[in-house]
């Protein structure tokens, strides 16, 4: 999606398991911002990958694993992945996180 603007409500919002939805706002081969809205009680499973990942919590609350470490963010809070480090989060107040991954996730665009 090489763009230079994106405009939300002419991108497609896919529902990727129970109670999360993934919005793909841009990518580059080496950057891709995700916009990922959870409902209470959804849970971003444990999981892994090479990519970087520095994460944003727009709003609600949500408790992030990372490596074993389980802290709850709220609106505002942001946490950094490196590649490898096993992650996940728990959301405990309906939210929305805003991913960007370093190199964009070509697995996103494949499903």
């Amino acid at each position: 999606m090489a763009t230079k603007f994106v405009k939300s409500s002419d991108v497609p919002v896919e529902n990727i398991q129970e109670g999360l939805d993934r919005q793909i706002l841009g990518y580059t081969n080496d950057l891709m911002l995700v916009r990922v809205e959870f409902k209470k009680g959804a849970e971003g499973y444990v999981h892994e990958h090479p990519h970087e990942q520095v994460t944003y919590v727009e709003s609600g609350s949500f408790e992030v694993n990372l490596g074993g470490e389980k802290k709850i963010l709220t609106a505002g809070d942001a946490f950094v992945i490196e590649s490898g480090i096993e992650h996940g989060a728990i959301c405990l107040e309906s939210g929305v996180l805003i991913d960007t991954f370093s190199p964009m996730r070509e697995d996103f665009l494949e499903a």
